[in-house]
């Protein structure tokens, strides 16, 4: 029965993701003028997130910046069913530009293991893409709460690639698994900017903010000597009609791999946030990344008014 839900959500995803370009957009446009109207939850979430962030804004040019972002925020959702549901290779052509390439050929050919962190911006499905094109990899993932979510994600993200992408879960055996793959010179792929459970991270400045980060990322990096590199699809105007996108890799920050865990995930964060700053609404701030709050700090739960009314 999952995966006969799954299927079933593909069917309809590859409907959606064949629309025309701009029928894409429109849909995209309609679904962020609804969460507007109603002010739901990926509204407030980024309206809290940009307080938070950006304290210096104007309550005009935070709004600007929220409409902006939740708008984003919709039509890349619209815009990963097209992902999804045609062919890898069709998809590649949407990279415009690469920027930084030779630095993940030089990684590659030292093989000595090369850990991939790709913040939450511009389209990183399109990414997990390239990278399965030039490399086989393992992705460390957080899987959905729902068995069909999670099937219709093996499901979309397999592909020409099934062979060459190990999807891991985010669990205890996820970290041998990717310790041996990088001992052995292998290819890993990491969201650097998912809360971590209590106990599983150590906060660290973002945006001026402490922010439970994940530790993984540097230990990794610290234990098995591997290769930290930064990657993202970032979002560009493009003169052929069709969405443009620009494939950018760049070098870690030093301290990716300090042994003192909070100095790595500061210099963490602050990879994450200069990217991020590029341009905030290709960045996914309709993600609750404050929830947790150290000790002691006096500060609460700033979405819990979000959650309430959930309730």
């Amino acid at each position: 029965m999952t995966r006969f839900a799954a299927r079933l959500l593909y069917f309809f995803a590859g409907l959606i993701g064949r629309l025309p370009d701009a029928w894409q957009r429109r849909l995209g446009d309609a679904i962020a003028a609804v969460w507007q109207r109603r002010d739901g939850r990926e509204a407030r979430v980024a309206r809290v997130n940009l307080s938070l962030a950006y304290p210096e804004l104007l309550p005009a040019e935070r709004e600007q910046w929220q409409r902006a972002i939740v708008r984003t925020t919709a039509r890349q959702a619209v815009e990963t069913l097209r992902l999804w549901t045609r062919p890898h290779a069709q998809n590649l052509r949407l990279l415009k530009e690469q920027h930084g390439t030779e630095l993940f050929d030089a990684a590659l050919a030292a093989g000595k293991g090369l850990i991939v962190a790709a913040p939450h911006y511009g389209n990183w499905e399109l990414l997990n893409q390239w990278l399965a094109w030039r490399t086989p990899l393992a992705i460390l993932y957080r899987p959905p709460d729902s068995p069909v979510g999670e099937a219709f994600l093996n499901l979309v993200r397999a592909d020409s690639d099934a062979e060459r992408v190990t999807q891991v879960r985010a669990e205890g055996a996820a970290v041998r698994q990717l310790w041996k793959r990088l001992n052995a010179g292998g290819v890993v792929g990491i969201l650097p900017d998912q809360q971590p459970k209590a106990g599983d991270g150590e906060f660290a400045p973002f945006f001026g903010v402490p922010a439970l980060t994940m530790t993984l990322l540097g230990r990794l990096a610290e234990r098995t000597g591997a290769t930290v590199l930064f990657a993202y699809c970032e979002r560009i105007d493009s003169h052929d009609g069709e969405p443009g996108f620009a494939l950018r890799i760049e070098a870690a920050p030093e301290g990716i791999a300090d042994p003192d865990p909070r100095r790595a995930c500061t210099a963490l964060n602050a990879a994450v946030e200069r990217i991020a700053r590029r341009d905030p609404a290709q960045y996914q701030w309709t993600y609750k990344r404050y929830t947790l709050r150290p000790s002691g700090d006096g500060n609460d739960n700033p979405y819990r008014s979000i959650e309430t009314d959930r309730r």
